[in-house]
């Protein structure tokens, strides 16, 4: 068999640290995805928006994605594979996602499987929840918002948004409250969805141009 043609798949179970309930995904992916696929990969399935800095810390040594005034890396993310590591089984390591916000990532190598013709890779086979909101302020943050915000909290405070709009008839003020009603309300009542992420990762990993895509673009389609 030729390495490429059926390549090893690990099966990665990722999990945000700090907070409870787990937000977690199990993923399937290719022994020789590289580094920069499993960037992608954890950014879609997780519902991030690849907005801000991340780096991979495996072995002491940090890896990533490069981002406009971001770190440099001196090894090419796209040049570095998941196979090159030799992972044995339960080996972790740890993807961060926005510095300022401080999400970490714990992935964890729980089995090698067979490739599967039939199946696409990546896939996520399995999670729980929606990942918190960008820019919320960290795992501590977003436990006191998730408190804080109970249906009936969120359906009061966009009745005080109307009112508040009919009487001052601010848009952008009413249009900003709005949206983070509504970005908690999906992120804390939306039920983890397999299928949709799953249809979001073979829109970017199918792609021909998927080095021209954002992960944003990927997620507006749905």
């Amino acid at each position: 068999m030729h390495r490429q043609e059926f390549p090893e798949i690990y099966q990665f179970r990722i999990y945000l640290k700090g907070i409870s309930p787990l937000i977690w995904r199990r993923l399937l992916v290719k022994g020789s995805s590289s580094l920069s696929d499993l960037h992608y990969a954890i950014q879609i399935s997780m519902g991030w928006g690849d907005y801000h800095l991340n780096r991979f810390i495996i072995w002491g040594k940090d890896y990533g994605v490069y981002h406009d005034g971001g770190i440099n890396f001196s090894d090419n993310p796209k040049k570095v594979y998941l196979a090159d590591f030799q992972f044995r089984i339960n080996e972790k390591f740890v993807y961060e996602y926005d510095f300022s916000d401080g999400w970490e990532h714990e992935i964890r190598l729980e089995k090698i499987v067979p490739f599967d013709p039939k199946k696409t890779y990546p896939l996520c086979i399995g999670g729980r929840y929606v990942c918190p909101p960008e820019d919320c302020g960290g795992p501590l943050s977003f436990m006191k918002m998730k408190d804080h915000y109970s249906l009936w909290t969120i359906e009061e405070e966009l009745k005080e948004a109307i009112e508040q709009y009919q009487e001052e008839e601010d848009w952008d003020s009413f249009q900003e409250t709005a949206k983070e009603l509504k970005d908690w309300y999906l992120v804390l009542y939306q039920p983890f969805n397999r299928n949709k992420i799953n249809t979001q990762l073979r829109r970017y990993f199918d792609s021909q141009h998927k080095d021209q895509l954002t992960v944003e673009e990927v997620q507006d389609e749905d």
